[in-house]
């Protein structure tokens, strides 16, 4: 009964747009809708709250290896990193928890229904040409069901091709060597079918043995140092392998795109560094990652619609041979998704967007007495716009419906949840170009299949997790001020609520735990951004300044020692700066990071959770150059120049000084 009136209220709502086009076709037609963001740093962005963004020069000049390193150059990022080239590496933003943010390639969401991380490690900047951050949400409406559902969301837009003086054909080709024994080579090929159609094809392989030396010094109660040792990492080799074919179709008022993607991993798993264990542990993981979608968008006058299509296969294989217990553990995931998204432009000054969303998701494991799990996810998303001479304001419903089956065991109960968001943004004068922002957004997220049904560990009655995320921003840029061409500052204040935290904790012994609802956090902070574009003749300076302020606090029970104490890994302080500056053919890049003093367990008045802030400092230097007509660039990078040795996670020590040289061809 449920379903059959979700999708009546879905298909009235559609004959309610049609019938608005059919009124008001007469009116005057506006120009087509602006689908993709474009980022100019010099221009105010469309979006009522602007992204963070990453794209052109910046992104392709920043000493980072994947996808997760440059997020690192975000405020409000919390980055988790388990070393090396092939360590773990997710994302955490305003701190509440890596399960709530939504990464998106191509505008549709890579998922993970076991664990609801993404390895952002995986993800390799040579195809993309831009990353953006979103907190809360976009701000253009004409998005899918999904792009509704996340606290924050990160998109990962690859390049598209483009030809010029009429040539038929674009190759890249990239070679990048360095510390770690790294060989790294990749290729893009472009290619011109027709006027309307084109193609793209790119590759990559990653080979490295991982090793890497770091220092650990132990202290004693009185802080003079008990150990003090040089060790090489072990278990960091990878060996890697993509491959990713796109299509591209653009006929007047009808676009489409489809992308099919392939990554092939074989890698150590780094073990923690406990009680001088520096040797090899010989834990391995096989990942066969594999997806295809589809997007295909039309317009009709006031009336735009985009379907999207995908279907995933991913494929774990751990294996742990030396430890005490042989453990030789297979996962299966299987998705399919489909996406319809219908905009119309009521008005001038008054739009709306309607979206429906399916999802299925399955996962096989090779665990004993496992519920081999299926989930059916439909989300209905109902948004508007309205602009009022300066004063802009978005509101948007998003209505999840989940029901889920097993094979063995309880499966978790249906679930239908309505959350609200409301967005606000306000120009208060007309010849300055300051914005003052804000947004309110409820956030409900469903355990994932690891929390539910994981053998011995899952509970299958976890209730879901809600956020409440309240932001007020302000934002002002100054233009033309001669040499500088522009300097913006941005500030957003925000509070944050989880409720009904999932944790795992001890069921009866230390040796049995299991997933639990228990606890409440609390997070207040602040976002200072400030980024500036000064032109001096032949040299140009562009440079970002970030700065995080975030008390993430555990408001659970005042009985508990950690009453308000900050929650693990969160700093208090943390703060980045980039500056891109380019003299002709010559490039210079410096970008510094730092992270405060952090905890890695609840109590804060414990020395022994207590881990010391840490900085690093990353130069390169590019030269371009043509030969034969045949374009060149050649570049040579030092990460943490200071050599300083650090944990992000603890006992899992991050490398020293590290160098790299990268030549690239352009054909």
């Amino acid at each position: 009964m449920l379903m059959r009136n979700f999708y009546q209220l879905y298909f009235c709502c559609l004959l309610m747009i049609g019938h608005g086009t059919f009124v008001l076709g007469q009116e005057r037609k506006d120009s087509v809708y602006d689908l993709q963001q474009v980022n100019l740093n010099n221009k105010k962005p469309i979006d009522l709250i602007a992204p963070q963004t990453l794209d052109g020069d910046i992104l392709t000049r920043l000493n980072s290896h994947s996808v997760a390193d440059a997020l690192r150059y975000f405020s409000g990022i919390q980055l988790k990193d388990y070393g090396g080239v092939g360590g773990l590496k997710t994302v955490d933003v305003r701190s509440m928890g890596s399960q709530h943010v939504g990464v998106y390639y191509d505008g549709i969401q890579l998922g993970n229904a076991q664990n609801g991380v993404v390895d952002l490690g995986k993800y390799s900047l040579d195809d993309l040409v831009s990353i953006s951050l979103y907190n809360g949400q976009k701000s253009n409406i004409f998005q899918s069901a999904k792009d509704y559902a996340s606290a924050s969301s990160i998109y990962l837009q690859s390049k598209k091709p483009q030809f010029k003086n009429n040539k038929k054909y674009n190759l890249t080709l990239r070679y990048k060597t360095g510390s770690i024994q790294l060989i790294n080579p990749s290729a893009r090929f472009e290619y011109k079918i027709n006027d309307q159609i084109s193609t793209s094809l790119s590759s990559e392989y990653l080979k490295s043995n991982g090793e890497y030396k770091f220092r650990v010094i132990k202290r004693n109660a009185d802080n003079s140092i008990a150990n003090d040792t040089t060790a090489i990492r072990k278990d960091g080799q990878i060996e890697a392998r993509r491959f990713e074919l796109g299509i591209y179709g653009n006929h007047n008022t009808l676009s489409w795109n489809i992308k099919g993607y392939s990554y092939l991993s074989d890698r150590g798993i780094p073990a923690a560094i406990i009680r001088n264990g520096f040797g090899a542990k010989g834990q391995t993981l096989t990942d066969k990652n594999y997806f295809t979608q589809g997007s295909v968008q039309k317009k009709w006058g006031k009336f735009e619609s985009r379907i999207n299509l995908k279907y995933a296969h991913d494929f774990t294989h751990f294996v742990d041979t030396v430890s005490s217990i042989k453990t030789q553990n297979k996962y299966t995931q299987q998705e399919f998704y489909f996406s319809s998204a219908n905009y119309f432009k009521i008005r001038s000054n008054w739009d709306m967007n309607i979206a429906f969303d399916f999802q299925y998701n399955k996962l096989d494991a090779t665990l004993k007495n496992f519920s081999y799990p299926q989930r059916y996810t439909q989300l209905l998303a109902i948004a508007s716009t309205y602009q009022l001479q300066r004063l802009k304001i978005q509101g948007s419903l998003l209505g999840s419906f989940v029901r889920e089956q097993v094979e063995m065991n309880t499966s978790a109960p249906d679930k239908s949840v309505w959350t609200p968001t409301l967005i606000g943004s306000f120009q208060p004068f007309t010849t300055r170009d300051f914005y003052i922002n804000a947004f309110y957004k409820r956030v409900f997220r469903m355990p994932t299949f690891n929390d539910l049904y994981y053998t011995n560990i899952g509970y299958s009655n976890l209730k879901p997790e809600y956020t409440n995320q309240y932001n007020i921003g302000l934002d002002y840029t100054w233009r033309n001020l001669g040499k500088l061409h522009y300097l913006n500052a941005k500030i957003d204040m925000y509070y944050n609520e989880v409720e009904d935290k999932i944790i795992a904790a001890p069921n009866g012994s230390m040796f049995r735990w299991m997933m639990m609802n228990l606890g409440k956090v609390q997070i207040k902070g602040a976002d200072v951004k400030i980024q500036g574009h000064l032109n001096l003749s032949d040299f140009d300076f562009k440079s970002t300044l970030n700065y995080t302020y975030q008390k993430a606090q555990d408001y659970t029970s005042q009985s508990r020692s950690y009453y308000k104490d900050q929650i693990p890994y969160v700093p208090v302080h943390s703060g980045s700066f980039i500056l891109n500056s380019t003299y002709k053919t010559w490039g210079l890049n410096y970008s510094f990071l730092y992270v405060g003093e952090r905890y890695d367990a609840n109590q804060n008045n414990n020395k022994y959770n207590y881990i010391k802030p840490w900085f690093t400092h990353d130069f390169s230097i590019q030269k371009s150059f043509e030969l034969k007509k045949i374009r060149f660039n050649g570049s040579f990078e030092v990460n943490n120049i200071m050599n300083k040795y650090y944990d992000i996670v603890l006992n899992y020590p991050m490398p020293g000084r590290q160098f790299k040289i990268i030549i690239s061809t352009y054909l």
